[in-house]
This record gives C-alpha cells, structure tokens and sequence, in this order.
C-alpha cells in the first residue's frame, strides 16, 4: 500500500474542518486565543459564549497538530499516576485530578447529547495491563490508589484480549469518539458567535503593554490588539518562564488495520515496555482495530519506521491483522512532574495564559484546560486552578528531571554539531533520507521516490540543535525540543517558528 510522504491520521481523513484564510489585517478583541488543537477550540468556544469577542489564531490548518494524531480516548486513565501522584501530590489534589477529568468528560457528553453531535461517543472502560511479574505490584498499588480516591474500578487477572496478561486495573465508564465532528461542530458554532478563526498564521511575540493590554504579533506584521492572550501551543508564548526547560517531547505511533472477527470492547494499554495501545474504532460502517505505541524521545536517533513495522507485528500476531489502513505519528510534551500547566504564563502575566504539557491525555485535559482559563478570563473562581498552575514548582521530581533534560538537550546541541559525515547527497537513494556532507558541512538530504533532491540545514529555528531524520514519517525531527519539519524543511510543530533553511 502506498503511503504518503507525511500519513494523515484516520481521523483527518474523515472528516474536514471549516476553512479560514490567514490574518490580513489587525484586529482589536477581547481575547486572542492561539492553538488550533480542542484546547485552543474549546477554549475559544467556551469565551464565545461568555459574551467576548474573541480571535483564534493557528499556524497551520485546525487540528494539524497533535489533536489530529491522537487516539481519542475521553479518560481519567492517564497511565499509572494515581499512586504516584498521591505519594508525591497528597490524596486530596490526586482525588482532585480525577475529578476534573471525569467533569470534562462529562461535559463532552452533555454537549453532544444536548447538540446532536454525530461523533461515534461511546462508553467504554478503561484497562491497564501488564504481563510482567514485575509491574503486578505497581498494578496492585494502582488499584489501592483508586480504592482510597474512591475511583470506580476493578483489579482482574486477565483482560478480554488475545495477548497474555497477568493483572489489570480498570476504570469503569470512560469514553471514546471521533473529536474531527465533534470540533467541527464547536468551531462552526464559535463563528456563528461572532467568533473570528485565522489559519496559516504563526505568531511572533505576544506582549502586555503598560496599561493592562496585550499585543499579539503575528510573523507577517499583523497584530492583534486584546485584553488577554491565551497560548495553546506546544510551547507558551511567550517563553519568559524557561517552558523550553521544564517540558520534553514525545513521539508515539498508531496505526488504524483491518482484523477478523469480533473486535474487543474497551480501551486497553500496557503497562510494558513497549507500550501498546489498543481499541476499536469505527469507520464507514466498518470496525477497524487502533494500536498505538512505541514512543520515545523526538529525534533522539530512533529509526521511526521500526516503530511502525513494531506494531504492524504485533496487528498480525495478536489479532491477525490483514493490512493497515491508517497509520500516523503524534507529539506529546510532558512537564516535569507530570502535571499539565494551565493559567497564567507566570506570577508576573497577569494577562497571558497557557495551556500545556498534557502528555499523551489530550482530550480529556484539553476540556479540563479550556474550562479553568475561562474562569480564569471573566474572574470566576475554579476549584482545579491552583492544581495546574504553571507557576508551581515542586522540588521532587521537578529539580532532578529539569536538570536531567537540560543535560539531555545539551548532549544533543554538541553532538550533533560535532559529528563527522562521509555520505554525500549523491548516496541518497529514491526514497531514503539522512544526514550528508555538503560543501563541507553538515545538511539534511532527502531524494523522493522520483529522484527530486531536497536539501535543508539541520540546524533547527529555534535553539540551534541538530535535527535527526525521521524515516517513518519523512520529517526531519529536532531532539532538544521537539520542532518538527517536513522533508522539504517547513514547519509542521513548533516551537520552531520558521522553516529550515533549503540549501542548493
């Protein structure tokens, strides 16, 4: 089967979204939103309907971004946390935390019932599971952390799938569906508000003026004049608080295959390394299987195309999967306690927000995110905001794993300027890609299936590192920080605000 250079997600592939021009002029609003994943539109939707007038910005298309790449489970199973979050949070904010998923989660619910949203919704449970002697404790431990948060859920010796397993942990009465419909429906209903969406537009600098203004400034000159900004891309804008230092990204793979027989009821992860994730989804009529899994480091010398064949292995050993139909790849950033920012940019913004740093549970938190910056802008007061506000810092974990990633990047700023290449673009062959030697120096080469060659520097926009070739995906994938470019050198995920440089 062929696949293109870049995969679209299954869920970009069907369905569409309401198309917007870019900014072309400047504006003056009540609030500038920036991000177009669910976080920046539900944010934008929920300010809509509180009477202001609100500008939403994103650089690419809506959904380009991690929400288009996503498994779409609506869930407070966020992996084994409870526990660790107790020992590390106390009980009261780890019971905190739950809560606040599960009213996201049942907000979405209450919307789409209430509007008649067509987007596959469907209750299903939640299982952990492990199959190795080692994790059953922390399974255990798991599901004495949902007995004492009162967490509906079950401890089972076996999970109703064809692969081996030992223990599970379940929570009961989660959710999945399809968020391309479901986000369609919101942003359609945001313009119909008065509600302005701006694609293919990348922001330069946001800035609070002296007088209690803020002005966002687009790359091309445009501004938007507002009484408050809010950031809900990867990285906050702007980054005067180190956001580069206390958040590392992820990349984890998916891919959506045809199966026989009845397909298991539930979404299922493992708890082993590696990780998989699995649950039916619905396309067309017809029943496919979703796996994910695999994640790493972005750009760390991972070969992203093992990671694919990984999966499709274990499609065709576990379920007897006939072919793939989808398959796609994802970023997800992680703070250094594993608790999202959401609020205030820092102590001193008093009108800049972010929302940040939901690892691979996006579509819970993004509702979660969406609600407390709301609050938050028209002065209402919101029991999970001190829970995940960014201002926080938290010496265990945080101090050991900041200065962690901080010798990580370091490790990748170095030696990636310090290696030595033989290859020439002339080595590329049709399809392959790689770092080469040109004029001396190091560059990004990718020869297409065609012949065409496409050179870049791998010297990445944002802070210098060395971009690493991604040969799942054909993107060329910075380690530091997590940018991502297209073979041909664009932006496709930030930070990075520009493209890479083409070299001749």
């Amino acid at each position: 089967m062929a696949l293109p250079t870049y995969p679209e997600s299954y869920w970009l592939a069907t369905a569409s979204m309401p198309g917007f021009g870019k900014l072309d002029r400047d504006l003056e609003v009540d609030v500038a939103v920036v991000g177009g994943g669910i976080a920046g539109i539900t944010t934008a939707y929920l300010l809509a309907k509180e009477g202001r007038r609100v500008a939403l910005v994103t650089a690419g298309k809506l959904l380009n971004g991690t929400t288009g790449y996503t498994t779409a489970k609506l869930t407070a199973q966020h992996d084994l946390i409870y526990d660790e979050y107790i020992g590390h949070f106390g009980e009261e904010k780890a019971k905190r935390y739950y809560e606040a998923n599960m009213e996201a989660l049942a907000f979405v619910r209450k919307l789409v019932e209430e509007e008649g949203i067509d987007c596959d919704l469907a209750s299903e449970d939640a299982y952990i599971y492990t199959n190795d002697d080692w994790k059953v404790q922390s399974i255990e431990k798991e599901y004495q952390a949902y007995e004492q948060l009162g967490i509906p859920g079950s401890l089972e010796k076996s999970i109703p799938l064809p692969v081996p397993s030992l223990r599970a942990v379940v929570m009961k009465d989660q959710a999945r569906f399809h968020p391309v419909p479901y986000l369609k429906h919101l942003a359609e209903s945001f313009v119909k508000m008065g509600g302005l969406i701006f694609e293919d537009t990348t922001v330069d600098k946001v800035e609070e003026n002296g007088d209690g203004s803020v002005k966002v400034t687009a790359e091309e000159g445009r501004t938007i004049a507002c009484r408050d900004a809010v950031s809900c891309s990867h990285f906050p804008i702007p980054d005067s608080s180190f956001y580069f230092a206390r958040l590392h990204a992820e990349s984890s793979y998916a891919i959506a295959v045809r199966a026989p027989g009845e397909l298991p009821k539930g979404m299922f992860i493992s708890a082993d390394k590696p990780n998989r994730s699995v649950r039916t989804i619905t396309y067309g009529g017809e029943n496919l299987l979703l796996i994910g899994g695999e994640s790493h480091k972005v750009g760390q010398k991972e070969p992203g195309f093992k990671h694919y064949e990984a999966l499709e292995e274990f499609a065709r050993s576990a379920f007897g999967a006939t072919d793939i139909v989808y398959r796609w790849s994802a970023q997800d950033f992680e703070t250094s306690d594993k608790l999202p920012y959401i609020g205030r940019v820092s102590k001193n913004k008093l009108h800049i927000y972010t929302a940040t740093g939901f690892r691979k549970w996006g579509m819970t938190t993004s509702v979660v995110a969406a609600r407390i910056l709301t609050d938050l802008i028209v002065s209402r007061n919101n029991r999970y905001a001190d829970l995940y506000d960014p201002s926080r810092f938290h010496a265990d974990p945080d101090l050991t794993t900041l200065v962690k990633e901080n010798i990580d990047v370091a490790g990748q700023l170095i030696g990636g300027k310090l290696e030595w290449l033989r290859r020439k673009p002339d080595d590329l062959k049709p399809g392959e890609g790689g770092a080469v030697r040109v004029n001396g120096r190091k560059a990004g080469g990718y020869r297409s299936p065609e012949g065409e060659l496409f050179i870049v520097d791998t010297t990445c926009r944002h802070m210098g590192c060395e971009v690493e070739w991604n040969d799942g995906d054909r993107t060329w994938d910075c380690p530091c920080h997590g940018s991502r470019y297209t073979y041909r050198g664009e932006v496709i995920e930030g930070p990075a605000k520009k493209d890479l440089e083409r070299l001749r």
